[in-house]
C-alpha cells in the first residue's frame, strides 16, 4: 500500500466517525485508515504525529517528547482492540492475545490517589502522573475506554464502514454503515454502477 501523502504538520485530517465523540478508543482504532486508490494513512505512524494524536485527545502535554518506542506501544495496542472490535462485531471469540494486552494497558494506571506529604501543607492525596508515566496513563484510558465500549450497550452498534476499502469502525445510527459522507457517497455510486452494468436476464 501507497502512503498517503501528509500535510506541513504530518496529520491527515478525517472526519471522526460515528460515536468516536463518545469513544475515544474507537477514534483511536480509526487512526489507522486505508484510503481509496492504495493509499494509506497512519496517524500513529511517528512519534510527532503519536504525541499530536495524544495531545489533541487530551492524554498528554504538547511537549511530552514521545519516542518511537512509545508510538510503537501505541501502534500494538491499536491493533489489538481493531481485533477485539472486529470480534465483536462479527459475533465471534476474542482472540486470547489481544484481551491479554488490553488487560495489561488496563493494569499500568494507578486505581487509587496516593499519600504525599507537602512540608508546608501536611499531607495529601493525589493520583501520580508524572511524565515518565504519559503514555501508561494513555494507554489505560484508552484500553478501559475501550472496555466500556465493548462491554456496554453501545457494542451492538459497532461496525466496520460498509464502504470499500475503508477499515474504519463506527457506531450504527439507524441504516447507516458508513464512518463519513464520503465513504456513503463512494457506496452509493459503486452500487449505482453495478446496476448500470449488470448483465439484463431475459
Amino acid at each position: 500500500m501507497r502512503r498517503m501523502p501528509e500535510s506541513p504538520t504530518g496529520d491527515f485530517v478525517a472526519t471522526p466517525a460515528p460515536g468516536a465523540e463518545d469513544y475515544p478508543s474507537l477514534d483511536f482504532v480509526n487512526s489507522a485508515m486505508a484510503l481509496p486508490g492504495g493509499h494509506f494513512a497512519d496517524l500513529l505512524g511517528t512519534p510527532a504525529g503519536a504525541n499530536r494524536w495524544l495531545t489533541g485527545h487530551g492524554l498528554a502535554p504538547a511537549d511530552a517528547g514521545i519516542r518511537e518506542i512509545c508510538a510503537a506501544q501505541l501502534r500494538s495496542l491499536r491493533e489489538h482492540l481493531r481485533v477485539l472490535f472486529a470480534a465483536r462485531a462479527d459475533g465471534l471469540p476474542a482472540l486470547p492475545a489481544a484481551l491479554a494486552a488490553v488487560n495489561d494497558a488496563l493494569s499500568r494506571a494507578p486505581t487509587a490517589a496516593l499519600l504525599y506529604w507537602d512540608e508546608k501543607n501536611g499531607p495529601y492525596r493525589a493520583a501520580p502522573c508524572p511524565t515518565n508515566e504519559i503514555l501508561d496513563r494513555a494507554l489505560a484510558v484508552l484500553a478501559a475506554d475501550a472496555a466500556d465500549l465493548l462491554t456496554g450497550p453501545d457494542a451492538e452498534r459497532l461496525t466496520p464502514c460498509g464502504s470499500s476499502p475503508c477499515n474504519r469502525y463506527l457506531l450504527r445510527h439507524g441504516r447507516r454503515h458508513w464512518c463519513s459522507t464520503r465513504c456513503g457517497d463512494r457506496a452509493r455510486a459503486a452500487r449505482a454502477y453495478a446496476r448500470r452494468t449488470r448483465p439484463s436476464v431475459g
